[in-house]
């Protein structure tokens, strides 16, 4: 099963993504949009930068675990994942990203 986007609504009204993996696990998460249309030109970005090593970045957190994120050629940061427990997991996620992060299956959960 291949990957999609879920487009959600936070309780104070902004927008948000996340790439979940065709096994159903959150890859990447994205920051938070005032508006519907701005969150959907964050998932056309990470449709078009998904597939270029340069724009990931591994990083690690204050608590030692690894983790990534997603840049646009900018440099602004488009989405972030979740912490990995080592460098390896990180890539295997970057890696999914790469692999799920072209779909064009868009789930509108902003009124779920």
């Amino acid at each position: 099963m291949a990957g999609y986007f879920e487009l959600k609504k936070a309780k104070n009204g902004d927008f948000y993504f996340n790439l979940v993996a065709g096994n159903g696990q959150g890859i990447l998460k994205s920051e938070m949009y005032s508006s519907r249309s701005a969150a959907e030109n964050g998932i056309a970005s990470v449709q078009n930068n998904c597939g270029e090593d340069s724009q990931f970045e591994c990083k690690e957190s204050t608590n030692g675990k690894a983790y990534f994120v997603l840049k646009a050629k900018n440099h602004q940061v488009i989405g972030q994942s979740q912490m990995y427990e080592s460098e390896s997991g990180c890539a295997n996620g970057i890696e999914s990203v790469k692999s799920n992060g072209c779909t064009d299956v868009i789930k509108d959960l902003t009124d779920a």
